[in-house]
């Protein structure tokens, strides 16, 4: 064996060749032969120039791919024998060649790591209780009748509170005594609780009455997308001009018809328990949490750093589809992965450890993703969306890497089933 293994850390192996004969002649010499037919050089016709000639501009750049063959062939050759499961791609270190006679080299390959999992049962979680109200299926039906509602205003002597609409004018003063264009706002139509201005805002509007002046202080968030206002505390200048309110037509079984359901009956059935499935995925998905921190926690080993890179591309990749959705440009966007760097990388690396953790347990447990699986999430994926089976299904069998991740997923949730099994949950 030319080489041997040094084992750096729990999924890094150094691989160190060494070959003290080493005669590349016959395969420099016939890729300059293969050059010489291909070669136009001045003087001579494509084929016809000497061979010296064709050595003199070739030679170095032949007998270094020629190096560069034998050494990855050998690399891979001796990962095919010792069947490591490679994660990224290997670094070659330390090449000492000498033409003719010898050449030595490192390569550092990350592997899969091998480890096992601690006992489990004792582990003890609580999973919170599902309950649908009567006020959240209210909700959902002022959410349907929201486009048939009337803006109503209301008596002088409503004060501004929770679900109400202020009308209003507005304008900011920074730290410096500017009064911006970008924070003003004249008969501005606001609903208070719905989080649409910085924290605070709605909150100090809370009792005032139609006519009201008021000065409301603020500090702006640190991550807020204009730099120049991070933590900047500021002055608001309000004047309440009107209060508003949605007034919402009975929900009748004609208006139920008109949006798709048989009877006011069938509408509270069917959104109850899409409802339902949405809380029941919510409450599990906690616990899921709760059980991966915790396994991440009792079980310590290495983890390949490709993987990490490859997760932390990922998260990058949907963060920055967000931040522009809200407004970010290029440079903002650029600076909030800048400032949120370590955060990103911690995800990442327990989306990778969590990962690797789940995968394992999925062997020990012989858990596969069926047809059968794949239907089933597709029926309760339907349910929770309000969309048809047949439109879900296209989505997700449309596209083979689609349907891969979701068959991904579905194993996961199959694996953390048995996985409850092994653990108290209370």
């Amino acid at each position: 064996m030319s080489y041997k293994i040094e084992d750096l850390n729990g999924c890094t192996k150094k691989l160190s060749f060494t070959f003290e004969k080493l005669d590349l002649a016959k395969e420099i010499k016939a890729e300059l032969q293969t050059k010489r037919k291909e070669a136009s050089l001045k003087g001579f016709r494509k084929g016809k120039a000497p061979m010296a000639m064709v050595e003199k501009f070739y030679g170095g750049q032949v007998e270094n791919d020629a190096l560069n063959r034998f050494v990855q062939n050998q690399l891979f050759e001796a990962i095919n024998t010792e069947t490591l499961k490679v994660v990224g791609y290997p670094s070659l270190e330390n090449v000492n060649y000498e033409a003719g006679k010898s050449v030595t080299f490192e390569a550092k390959v990350e592997i899969f790591p091998s480890f096992d999992i601690k006992d489990m049962s004792k582990l003890s979680f609580k999973k919170d209780s599902v309950e649908v109200k009567t006020s959240d299926v209210e909700e959902i039906k002022k959410s349907y009748l929201a486009s048939k509602a009337e803006m109503t205003p209301c008596n002088g002597n409503t004060k501004v509170k929770e679900g109400v609409f202020a009308v209003m004018d507005f304008q900011g003063i920074t730290p410096d005594g500017e009064k911006p264009e970008s924070m003003k706002g004249e008969e501005f139509v606001l609903e208070i609780g719905s989080g649409q201005f910085i924290p605070g805002f709605e909150e100090g509007m809370l009792g005032m009455k139609k006519g009201e002046e008021k000065v409301i202080e603020l500090t702006f968030p640190e991550n807020y997308h204009s730099e120049e206002l991070q933590n900047a505390q500021v002055k608001f200048e309000v004047k309440l001009l009107e209060i508003k309110e949605k007034i919402y037509p009975d929900f009748t079984d004609e208006m139920a018809v008109e949006f798709g359901y048989e009877s006011v009956a069938n509408f509270e059935e069917k959104n109850k328990a899409s409802l339902f499935a949405q809380k029941e995925k919510q409450v599990k998905e906690k616990l899921q949490q709760e059980i991966l921190e915790k396994l991440i926690s009792e079980n310590s080993f290495d983890v390949p750093s490709a993987l990490v890179t490859q997760q932390e591309t990922h998260l990058k990749e949907d963060l920055t589809k967000n931040l522009k959705q809200q407004g970010f440009n290029d440079d903002m966007v650029a600076e909030y992965f800048v400032k949120w760097a370590s955060d990103l990388e911690e995800k990442a690396k327990f989306q990778v450890r969590s990962g690797l953790i789940l995968d394992k347990l999925a062997n020990d447990y012989n858990v596969e993703a069926s047809e059968d699986d794949l239907n089933a999430k597709i029926a309760e994926t339907a349910m929770t969306s309000g969309l048809e089976a047949e439109q879900v299904k296209e989505y997700y069998t449309s596209d083979a890497n689609v349907k891969k991740n979701l068959m991904y997923a579905i194993r996961e949730e199959k694996t953390f089933d048995k996985l409850i099994e092994q653990v108290k949950v209370k």
